[in-house]
């Protein structure tokens, strides 16, 4: 999902990478101007919208390295900032230059900076945290002003180190306060005790303890950053110039784009998560279909990994504050060794998941279909996670094939309606998305793709099978991105679907092509320069309408958990705008006779419905959650807040107990595989299990049984221009 890497970078049809548009010669002897002015040269011719490089652009590029480097400011005084200042309104004139004066001037002092914090922290560390004060830290770090002097800075410090051992503190006497408890548990089953290592220890020795697995985080923490060197930072300082442009234009360093490259082979080992920081937190940014952490639905979207434990390893490290790379060191491992996380949730409550690491199960990310049986009728749903394709040859194996195969087995078993399901899908090829497109329309436009300059081409469906002609609903969320996006707003325009889902879907309507920089250089002996992926292209429905930032608006809107929290295109700070293009020449489907009779009685039921009120409490819940600021360092406001938050969400357990009423089964050729194989069995009962407590699932099915299909064909349909 959110910021999506593989969203638009397997588009068949976009240009090709190369940009060789420049005649111009980079030979400046200098590696870092070299990059300079290489990366901005390429920027501007090539980039869909560039940037202009004026003032504006040199203050987003003041702000953005300087909180990249201390988000949550405890390294830079504000005598520092009051220096770093005077650069504000320079830095676009200094990168015409090829003038590195700011970014030296930034690092050198970051660099001293982070020397003196070692002192800092080894000091405060030293001094027992009493958890009996009434105190409270702000985490609203943007509110926060800059110390002014070291005195402040290191009290700064000494809260944000209290903020980081009063969770290992609470942890450790929780063991001990309910060893009474399990002990109690264990000789009621006739079990022997094993004492765990924190129950026999004093208050004291906690707090000690506590503050001692602080400490360590810490110093492998600077023992992480003392391994890097000038070009690091000088690689940060690059990505924040081009993601001035859009967040989706980066700079990937020689070890990023060779790790880049190992992800877009689907080559993937680990916990199966994307990761993000933000704030000093690392945040789950894409559960990965086919990958462990999804398999055993540990973690998803929205949740913040606090701490990494190894199997081995008594005590976990905090990765909060820690750079991105390092913590993904940490996270990732090889197939079959396990890995301690501690998360905290997206409403709030913090819980420790063990993840065994392996591959991404390919399989998993293929689409997959089941037959819903409600009564004497009969309606298939298809799930499809991605928009897939063998970069090698497009016919051997894609998304859109696959689901004519589902397709055309699921009417077979007599279907009246059909399922699409994108939720959570971000993307993929956009051949297989107007491919798919097809499969359900005669013939038509299915996008419009616009270019820098103007250029604008009209890809569409040519044809005119339809390989499914009865009612169709399609389910998405908010981090149905990119291709679904596509695909959905397509067959909501022609009227062919019912979208059903979140407000709005992702909004992601960009496309990217990763350029490696290196070509330009005819003689090169300063080593790898790294590549760039830069935004090119933009998506329009054939309405007119841009998917960027509003994505796909629901016919039937059913909130999540993710409801009034920002996900999404619109969450990052500088996103390419909405607009509008002329609409293409389509006609609207006539084979409904109650296409918005349909729509109203669903919203109807929709007004009635207690699953959802309780749905929308809680995602309100979760907001007001994420929105508190101020968190108490005394250990008993914290253990009641823990406690109240435990209280609050039992009454959203329900949501997780709720049964849709309707059976599923695996078509024919699936229970003769499942036969043979144990795992693909266990797959689809867990998935059954998923789908018979999805409401989601159960109005799809309601939409499709109140669609009436037209037998009787209109005449001529209106030819939508306007």
């Amino acid at each position: 999902m959110k910021k999506n890497f593989k969203v638009f970078l397997l588009a068949v049809f976009v240009a090709a990478a190369s940009c060789s548009f420049t005649t111009k010669e980079f030979n400046d002897p200098d590696k870092d101007k070299l990059l300079i002015d290489l990366i901005t040269y390429v920027l501007q011719k090539g980039h869909y919208d560039p940037a202009a490089m004026d003032d504006t652009f040199s203050e987003a590029v003041y702000l953005d390295y300087i909180e990249a480097l201390d988000p949550i400011k405890r390294y830079f005084l504000a005598s520092d900032i009051e220096e770093f200042s005077v650069y504000r309104t320079q830095i676009d004139d200094q990168i015409k230059n090829k003038d590195l004066t700011f970014f030296s001037l930034v690092y050198d002092r970051f660099s001293q900076r982070m020397e003196e914090a070692k002192e800092i922290y080894g000091e405060v560390l030293e001094e027992p945290f009493d958890f009996s004060a009434t105190e409270t830290i702000s985490v609203d770090y943007d509110k926060l002003a800059y110390a002014e002097t070291k005195k402040e800075l290191k009290q700064r410090w000494r809260q944000q180190l209290k903020f980081s051992t009063i969770s290992t503190y609470y942890d450790f006497l929780e063991e001990k306060n309910t060893a009474p408890e399990r002990k109690k548990e264990a000789a009621e089953k006739g079990e022997e005790y094993v004492a765990g290592d924190n129950e026999n220890l004093s208050v004291t020795e906690l707090e000690a303890k506590a503050r001692n697995a602080t400490k360590t985080s810490l110093t492998e923490y600077f023992e992480f950053t003392d391994d890097l060197e000038r070009k690091d930072y000088f690689a940060v300082f690059l990505t924040t110039v081009v993601e001035v442009f859009d967040p989706h234009t980066n700079y990937f360093a020689p070890p990023d784009r060779d790790r880049f490259d190992l992800r877009m082979s689907g080559k993937l080992e680990g916990i199966g998560a994307r990761l993000q920081k933000k704030n000093d937190y690392i945040n789950v940014v894409e559960v990965i279909s086919g990958g462990p952490a999804w398999r055993g639905e540990h973690i998803e979207v929205g949740d913040i990994i606090l701490k990494v434990r190894q199997e081995d390893e008594k005590e976990a490290v905090s990765v909060v504050g820690m750079r991105i790379d390092d913590a993904v060191k940490l996270i990732k491992g090889p197939k079959g060794s396990k890995v301690n996380l501690t998360i905290k949730r997206v409403d709030g409550t913090i819980e420790e998941e063990t993840i065994t690491r392996d591959v991404v199960e390919l399989e998993e990310t293929y689409a997959k279909s089941t037959v819903i049986e409600k009564t004497d009728k009969k309606f298939g749903l298809i799930n499809l996670p991605q928009f897939y394709f063998d970069m090698q040859n497009y016919k051997e194996r894609n998304a859109a094939s696959d689901v004519k195969k589902e397709i055309e087995r699921l009417k077979e078993e007599g279907i009246e309606g059909l399922v699409l399901d994108l939720r959570d899908n971000g993307g993929g090829s956009l051949r297989t998305a107007v491919d798919i497109a097809g499969l359900f329309i005669k013939e038509g436009p299915v996008v419009q793709v616009a270019s820098s300059g103007g250029k604008k081409e009209v890809l569409e469906d040519e044809d005119d099978e339809i390989v499914w002609e009865g009612p169709l609903v399609i389910l998405v969320n908010e981090l149905s991105a990119s291709a679904s996006e596509i695909l959905a707003a397509a067959l909501q325009d022609y009227k062919r679907a019912i979208i059903i889902g979140s407000e709005q879907s992702y909004g992601k309507g960009t496309v990217q092509n990763l350029i490696d920089l290196n070509q330009w250089l005819r003689k090169n002996d300063m080593g790898d320069m790294g590549a760039l992926k830069l935004t090119t292209q933009k998506f329009y429905r054939i309405n007119g309408g841009s998917t960027q930032l509003e994505g796909v608006k629901s016919d039937v809107v059913m909130p999540d958990r993710y409801s009034y929290i920002e996900v999404g295109e619109r969450d990052y700070d500088n996103p390419l705008p909405y607009d509008k293009i002329e609409p293409a020449d389509y006609e609207v489907w006539d084979g409904y006779v109650d296409f918005q009779e349909t729509i109203d009685k669903s919203k109807a039921r929709m007004a009635k419905s207690e699953q959802l009120a309780l749905i929308d409490a809680n995602a309100r819940w979760i907001k007001n959650r994420r929105d508190e600021m101020n968190v108490t360092l005394n250990i008993d406001e914290y253990s009641a807040e823990i406690a109240r938050r435990k209280q609050e969400t039992e009454k959203f357990k329900a949501i997780d107990e709720y049964d849709n009423k309707l059976n599923y089964r695996s078509l024919p050729d699936e229970i003769a595989l499942m036969k043979q194989d144990t795992t693909l069995r266990e797959k689809r009962k867990r998935w059954h299990k998923s789908l018979s407590k999805d409401i989601y699932v159960e109005e799809a099915v309601n939409v499709l049984e109140d669609l009436k299909l037209n037998n009787i064909k209109a005449g001529k349909m209106a030819n939508i221009k306007n």
